[in-house]
């Protein structure tokens, strides 16, 4: 058992309208109870689905210091997620309709930009889950780590050239490379907390990765930890960060703290 949750902390001169994307999904095999989410000072809260299937919370925040609390225990599988090497891809034309979007070129998977790159780097690999697995060893390895390297506005193309960025971009860089192979491939981000693995003494934060669609499915991949990982809890899915930002604010509120909890709980009473 997790508990999971996030704090974020605004500065608003004037009403802000904001829209919020920290609840994780219920679509897959994590079962989420006990959540609670609070405005201070209290604000009404509504919620609805964005068209793809992410839930999003939407508020005003009133002007001054006001703090948006999320909190959850999520019960995930004790397993690390499927890995399948034999599994081939998917020909175009089998494609389900809703999975063609993720072959196409987006906000910063810029995947005809670097088309010429992905196919001269992979083009020649053997097809399927093999192939993705190398374009991940890839990234891991072309790019190093480093908080603030990249911006807002910082694309696959402009990571891949400076080797420096977060875990979102070695998330679109990957993605840019399968997308320009004709793979499907999403965005992914959520709780992803340190089990099973040495911690890394960074503050934790929320992680990005993949989905990837091979044969009939999607399949997770993670550039940035190029491993299997055990206790992931999806938020949100898109065609790149763009279509799930954490907050996406009508205004220009100053954070002032980010807080992110994602940690294994062995207190059941703590529960109650």
């Amino acid at each position: 058992m997790l508990r999971v949750g996030c704090a974020f902390t605004y500065r608003a001169e004037v009403p802000t309208p904001a829209v919020f994307l920290v609840r994780p999904d219920r679509q897959g095999d994590v079962k989420v109870s006990c959540e609670r989410m609070s405005v201070e000072p209290d604000t009404p809260v509504r919620h609805y689905f964005d068209l793809y299937g992410n839930w999003l919370a939407r508020l005003v925040l009133p002007p001054g210091l006001s703090t948006v609390n999320y909190s959850a225990w999520a019960d995930v599988p004790d397993e690390t997620e499927a890995v399948d090497e034999t599994v081939p891809e998917a020909l175009p034309d089998d494609l389900p309709d809703d999975v063609l979007l993720y072959t196409l070129p987006s906000r910063y998977c810029v995947s005809d930009v670097l088309g010429d790159e992905a196919w001269s780097r992979f083009g020649a690999h053997p097809r399927g889950y093999l192939r993705v697995q190398e374009i991940c060893r890839y990234v891991h390895e072309a790019l190093s780590f480093r908080y603030g390297a990249s911006t807002a506005l910082s694309t696959a193309a402009d990571v891949n050239a400076s080797g420096i960025g977060v875990c979102r971009d070695f998330t679109h860089l990957a993605i840019s490379f399968c997308r320009a192979l004709n793979i499907p491939a999403r965005y992914v981000f959520g709780y992803l907390p340190d089990l099973d693995v040495p911690p890394d003494g960074a503050p934790m934060d929320f992680a990005a990765w993949m989905e990837v669609w091979l044969e009939d499915r999607w399949w997770t991949f993670d550039p940035r930890n190029n491993m299997p990982r055990k206790g992931r809890v999806v938020v949100g899915r898109g065609r790149d960060a763009a279509d799930v930002a954490m907050v996406t604010t009508f205004g220009g509120p100053v954070l002032e703290s980010m807080v992110v909890r994602a940690e294994e709980d062995l207190t059941p009473a703590a529960r109650e």
